[in-house]
């Protein structure tokens, strides 16, 4: 009988797969302790809110400067700082709950999602195979350390929101160790042919920037406004963690799928993930009394969201030079950043004037927008993903 020869995983994968999962844990005990602490330690809700929005604004400027940055340093060398970085933010947070250890905390939280995401994002797709194999492997494993972070959080903050975090850090510390195994690959060195004009405008990039966009407005919902609906249709708390844990397995699941698709069809998941999650969100308030049905609504946008937050930047990466993939990296994470930030900000502006689900249905109208835009674009970096690439885990 023939063997069956199995094809293992390089140490570089295993490594940004290990660091991706780790780090995500840490990351999703902070999202739960975070706000925890600064209740328990006297802040109001909208304290909490400002407190948050200081780590979303830090992570949109620094994507911004990411891409120069990875001309001048190796991608690894991002994941590193970042792991370390994040254990810095808990660990000040364990230590003193004071406003300056607060603000300072956050901000260094929003520098170090940056730089992981787009530095461990970058490093994947410059190995071999499609860009969306290698971005849906990390996207997969990092949902996973996200949906197991928070429960240990929960567990631990029974006893103590500091001790959860003290935890927290001690995990960051961890995650730097798979990520001194990643490959030493070099910083970029752009093409001397290089197009003019920023790199965002040109087509492609710009398909996956907007993706990013919708991929980021999307969380940016579920973490703010889904659970005030919840609450507001008299939903227990414990329905409410169920259906947002809910959403967040749709989309882990949304890019394990995404991951398989080959040819044509990473060009219509594009345009199906933007329909679906869109869609689906801005349906979402009327349904929020029927906990089955808001189940429902929300698997279905989870699993379009992350299908958008693999293809958008495997979109991106594919339509420039192999040189300039960091570039596209950090573009298409700056404009998830800014949706993130901003989508909550709108509906906040819009209920003064609107009830809720008006608002969060035009906010799901404006995610849904990108899907009459599938062009990805040709460049000097090779043949369009949508059509010629076959696309899959290698």
């Amino acid at each position: 009988m023939p063997r069956v020869r199995v094809r293992r995983p390089s140490r570089d994968v295993s490594a940004a797969a290990g660091a991706a999962a780790v780090f995500s844990c840490s990351l999703g005990m902070a999202s739960v302790a975070l706000p925890l602490l600064a209740l328990d330690s006297g802040y109001s809700g909208a304290e909490v809110g400002v407190l948050i929005a200081v780590s979303a604004a830090t992570q949109m400027v620094t994507r911004i400067g990411l891409g120069l940055a990875m001309r001048l340093v190796g991608d690894w060398l991002l994941v590193v700082s970042a792991a370390a970085m994040l254990a810095i933010s808990n660990g000040l947070l364990a230590w003193s709950a004071a406003v300056v250890p607060f603000v300072a905390a956050a901000a260094v939280q929003g520098v170090a999602r940056a730089c992981f995401w787009t530095g461990s994002q970058t490093h994947v797709v410059r190995g071999p195979g499609a860009a969306v194999g290698a971005l849906a492997r990390v996207n997969f494993v990092s949902s996973i350390g996200l949906l197991a972070g928070p429960v240990l959080a929960g567990a631990l903050t029974e006893r103590s929101a500091r001790l959860a975090l003290a935890v927290a850090a001690a995990i960051a510390v961890l995650a730097m160790v798979p990520s001194v195994l990643l490959d030493r690959l070099p910083a970029f060195s752009p093409p001397a042919d290089r197009p003019a004009g920023r790199i965002w405008r040109r087509p492609g990039v710009a398909t996956g920037c907007w993706v990013g966009a919708s991929a980021g407005a999307w969380r940016g919902l579920l973490s703010s406004y889904v659970p005030v609906a919840l609450d507001a249709a008299r939903q227990p708390g414990t329905t409410i963690g169920i259906l947002v844990s809910v959403a967040n397995a749709s989309a882990t699941v949304g890019a394990g799928i995404v991951g398989r698709v080959r040819g044509p069809w990473v060009g219509r998941s594009l345009v199906v993930g933007c329909l679906v999650a869109g869609l689906a969100m801005a349906m979402f308030v009327p349904l929020a009394e029927v906990a089955w049905a808001a189940g429902v609504v929300l698997c279905a946008s989870g699993i379009g969201a992350g299908a958008l937050q693999t293809v958008g930047p495997a979109v991106a990466t594919e339509a420039v030079h192999a040189e300039e993939r960091g570039e596209a990296i950090a573009a298409a994470g700056t404009f998830r950043a800014a949706a993130l930030f901003g989508a909550p900000l709108a509906v906040a502006g819009a209920i003064s004037l609107m009830p809720l689900g008006i608002a969060m249905a035009l906010v799901g109208l404006v995610i849904a927008v990108p899907a009459g835009s599938r062009t990805t674009g040709r460049s000097h970096a090779g043949p369009r993903i949508g059509r010629d690439t076959p696309v899959g885990a290698p």
